[in-house]
């Protein structure tokens, strides 16, 4: 079984998503599964993806009760067409990270987190952690981006972070 996977983290409604932005809603659309990882901030937006493709999410530091109502736990380990996958908010501080994640989950394949805005995929300690920046709060990246991943039989066939600003 092949899954396309959306990753978002940090849209941060509705002071920076006021609506699904149409370049996210295009990878949106060929999605048969989506990840947020937080800060979501109204679950309206969950809605709003749910109505593409099922909606896995974590909650953020700047996610409130409706949000976890919703179904946002502070982390998240699923199963996605074979792949070991984790989902947090905070991964914490750059020095160290994928060993902290490694320990924090050690039979995931792939680390799904968001929290710092800041586009990331990278390999080691024996797992990949992804972070799909925000498609609309970029700080001081030169993109909006979302993140897209292909699983296969349990591989990682592809990820990448793709602009849509």
């Amino acid at each position: 079984m092949k899954l396309r996977v959306v990753v978002l983290a940090d849209t941060h409604a509705p002071r920076r998503w006021k609506a699904c932005p149409p370049a996210v809603a295009e990878h949106l659309a060929g999605a048969d599964v989506i990840l947020h990882a937080g800060d979501v901030c109204v679950p309206s937006v969950l809605d709003e993806l749910a109505a593409f493709a099922p909606v896995h999410v974590v909650a953020g530091n700047n996610d409130g009760p409706d949000v976890v109502a919703w179904g946002a736990p502070e982390t998240l380990e699923l199963d996605l067409a074979g792949l070991r996958v984790a989902m947090i908010h905070d991964s914490g501080q750059a020095d160290g990270r994928p060993a902290r994640m490694r320990r924090r989950f050690p039979d995931a394949d792939l680390v799904v987190f968001g929290h710092s805005h800041i586009p990331m995929d990278v390999t080691g300690a024996g797992v990949r952690i992804f972070n799909p920046g925000s498609p609309t709060d970029r700080r001081r990246q030169p993109h909006g981006t979302v993140g897209l991943l292909d699983i296969e039989d349990g591989v990682l066939l592809d990820a990448r972070i793709v602009p849509v600003t």
